[in-house]
């Protein structure tokens, strides 16, 4: 699918949202509440601080990298452009985030330099499954939004969208990990699903493909969604809201231990680890408790 730019309706941005919205979400928080309802109010409503990890950093960077090829002309988007990116582009974060400078606090001697080798060799994954020389993306990284249930803000970012001549539709999400096995690919899905919502109720357009390109194995998972599908989400994910709802009024998140434990920052304070949260913050049960908490969703990569 070779994209073409489109002109298009403007979703609502957070801040010219409809007076009658009074909560927002992300696919990022959404799966906190999915996978734990305690990690959500460490995330969403304490706001716990987290360090960020040499693979969240990693996949920030590959982001990066990807976005900016695109800006060069289609014949110079080479593996070797994009390898001459990975080094600027990592510069530009630390200089933006100079906290980033201390990942690698610890590590050894060649950890920086290890880092950005495995940077390029992800980009390597990437242009094993495409070739982007025959690609003119309509969007990259760009913040989508819709209101549904006439009161919840939806929102996140696109890595990639592709729009053909005849006007379909292509989301294209990176991964820096590894392909998820088949058990899994319904939680991979997930964020995309979210996107293809708000992709539809703002553009009238349901995607043809929501593709999961993962750079590290080198492959490509496509699922085309419709309509009806799309409807039964919706609803899903109202439940979802709602259930966060209750859980903020009770002020009642409690911790749903599993294998992604082991990579929390917060067992410390988790009671499956003979913690304590900390006290409720005060006020939040009375004044916009669902508002997603952080001011823009996940930055690109981050959540890999």
């Amino acid at each position: 699918m070779t994209a073409e730019p489109v002109t298009t309706p403007q979703s609502p941005s957070p801040a010219q949202a409809p007076p009658t919205v009074r909560a927002s979400l992300s696919p990022s928080r959404a799966a906190d509440f999915k996978t734990c309802p305690l990690l959500y109010r460490f995330r969403s409503i304490d706001r716990l601080p987290e360090r960020t990890t040499i693979e969240q950093a990693r996949g920030t960077l590959v982001h990066a990298v990807l976005e900016r090829l695109f800006d060069l002309p289609a014949q110079g988007r080479t593996p070797a452009a994009a390898g001459d990116l990975v080094a600027p582009q990592w510069d530009r974060m630390v200089t933006e985030q100079p906290e980033l400078a201390g990942i690698f606090d610890g590590a050894e001697p060649a950890g920086p330099v290890e880092f950005l080798r495995s940077a390029a060799g992800l980009l390597e994954g990437y242009f094993a499954v495409e070739d982007p020389t025959r690609l003119e993306p309509a969007e990259r990284e760009s913040l989508i939004s819709a209101v549904v249930d006439e009161e919840l803000l939806i929102r996140g970012y696109l890595d990639r969208l592709d729009v053909a001549p005849d006007g379909a539709l292509r989301v294209v999400d990176y991964k820096t990990g590894g392909a998820p096995r088949e058990a899994f690919e319904a939680r991979a899905l997930f964020q995309l699903k979210f996107y293809a919502l708000v992709l539809w109720r703002t553009r009238g357009v349901v995607p043809k493909v929501l593709r999961l390109l993962y750079l590290r194995d080198a492959e490509v998972l496509d699922y085309a969604p419709d309509a009806e599908e799309l409807v039964r989400f919706e609803r899903t994910v109202v439940a979802l809201w709602r259930a966060i709802e209750q859980a903020t009024d009770r002020q009642d998140f409690r911790p749903r231990p599993s294998r992604l434990c082991d990579w929390c920052s917060h067992q410390a304070l988790c009671p499956s680890f003979g913690g304590t949260p900390p006290p409720f913050p005060v006020g939040v049960a009375g004044a916009d408790p669902l508002r997603d908490a952080r001011s823009a969703p996940a930055a690109p990569g981050a959540d890999d």
